[in-house]
């Protein structure tokens, strides 16, 4: 196994469209996203285009320091995967990325979830058939269950998966911006205190 890890954002959002799955859910996550870095520079999914029509969906790699994200609650969670898991993962993903003009949002299977009736489309998925698609074509994670009908609040079940993070998706940036200051600082004084070795020698 190597060190390389994969991590899933699960947030809420607090939109109309996304307090109407909760009203069907009942539970407090109602997004999913997947990314290859702890920092969750590069997210992907499947989601509103524009962020104020929730009908307008398709691929996406999601700006999480956005607006539409800012005040969301969320939860981070990660597994270890073998080097040829994420180079399968980020290949899957590129792939998608490259025709994403040809993949659309799958809005009635969302729907077809309430009726427990996995609708699969062409070239089309709501973003936690999205990221279990992705788990499952690259041997990360097995489901007993078609993707098509597994929703975010799930991922959480995983047995592979550790919580790294819950709370207000601000606060996790704030954790990451401070730990990065603090790790710029450390190698900026290692580097003036080899560099004042390195003059003292001479």
């Amino acid at each position: 196994m190597s060190n390389q890890k994969i991590y899933i954002l699960l947030t809420d959002t607090g939109t109309l469209f996304t307090r109407l799955i909760k009203l069907y859910t009942k539970k407090p996550y109602n997004h999913a996203s997947i990314s290859l870095d702890p920092e969750l520079k590069e997210v992907y999914s499947f989601g509103r285009k524009t962020a104020k029509n929730p009908f307008i969906g398709g691929f996406v790699q999601e700006n999480i320091r956005g607006e539409h994200f800012s005040s969301s609650r969320c939860t981070v969670i990660s597994c270890s995967v073998t080097e040829e898991q994420h180079n399968k993962l980020k290949a899957f993903i590129n792939k998608i990325e490259s025709e994403k003009q040809h993949y659309g949002y799958n809005l009635l299977g969302l729907f077809a979830i309430m009726f427990n009736k996995p609708l699969s489309r062409d070239n089309a998925f709501f973003c936690s058939q999205f990221v279990a698609t992705v788990l499952q074509k690259c041997q990360i994670v097995h489901f007993t269950k078609p993707p098509a009908l597994v929703i975010p609040h799930e991922f959480l079940e995983m047995e592979d998966f550790h919580v790294d993070f819950q709370g207000n998706l601000k606060d996790y940036f704030q954790n990451i911006d401070s730990r990065n200051i603090e790790m710029n600082t450390f190698i900026s004084s290692h580097d003036q205190e080899q560099c004042g070795q390195s003059m003292a020698i001479s």
